[in-house]
């Protein structure tokens, strides 16, 4: 790859942490009230209102985000040419994806008993406040099993990832960016289990050469929670 390739591929990597970043902090225009108030007007007035316009606006701003960062890598060729060696077939990546979940999934049990050890009570309030938006707007979903992995995997492991590999190995590559991973989901209480998970990610990026693999297992981890947790009430 030429320097001046690099260098366009670099800018098209930070292009899309910048507008992941812009859509991340987009939430805080509802705290001006003039704009709360305005879009609040669109929902019924039910009590649940401002949950719903949450909801909707962390869906909304997540296919923008989506649309731009897909526009971006559109215009630059090379942006997935960072590993060096053959890609996985699409077959062998699906398959690796699938046992990506279950790979994630028991990382995560091992890091719940890790944290039962160290006295950290179960239960994510990032992930309870995802389902109460889920239960009052379910397009919330969609950011949540389908959009959210994808620009996730887009972030942490192509640009996070994919930029630090490069000069680093795959395990100072994997653990930064599975830590930053952790922490930009400001679940601090809970940060070796978003670490454990960002690192499995990796570790199926790495493995297929292709993000396809890591974001099939991030949709069905994500499906999976979701379901589980907004019917935990049958398990009672």
């Amino acid at each position: 790859m030429s320097t001046s390739t690099k260098i366009q591929t670099q800018k098209t990597a930070f292009y899309v942490l910048i507008t992941y970043i812009v859509m991340q902090l987009s939430g805080f225009l509802l705290r001006i009230q003039p704009i709360k108030s305005f879009f609040l007007q669109f929902f019924s007035q039910d009590g649940n209102e401002e949950i719903a316009l949450a909801g909707w606006w962390s869906t909304i701003s997540f296919a923008i985000a989506f649309l731009v960062c897909i526009f971006l890598i559109s215009k630059n060729k090379n942006f997935w040419n960072i590993f060096k060696g053959e890609k996985s077939s699409i077959p062998v990546a699906i398959g690796w994806g699938i046992i990506g979940f279950f790979l994630v999934f028991l990382g995560q049990t091992i890091g719940a008993i890790i944290e039962t050890g160290l006295g950290i009570q179960q239960g994510s309030e990032n992930t309870e406040t995802i389902i109460l938006l889920t239960e009052v707007a379910p397009i919330m979903i969609l950011a949540t099993v389908i959009l959210g992995p994808i620009l996730e995997e887009l972030v942490f492991r192509r640009v996070v990832f994919g930029s630090i590999v490069q000069t680093q190995s795959f395990w100072v590559a994997g653990i930064i960016s599975s830590i930053i991973f952790a922490l930009i989901h400001l679940d601090f209480t809970h940060i070796i289990l978003y670490t454990i998970s960002g690192f499995i990610f990796a570790f199926l990026y790495y493995k297929t050469r292709r993000l396809l693999t890591s974001i099939i297992a991030h949709m069905m981890l994500n499906g999976f929670v979701t379901i589980v947790q907004m019917n935990a009430h049958l398990f009672q």
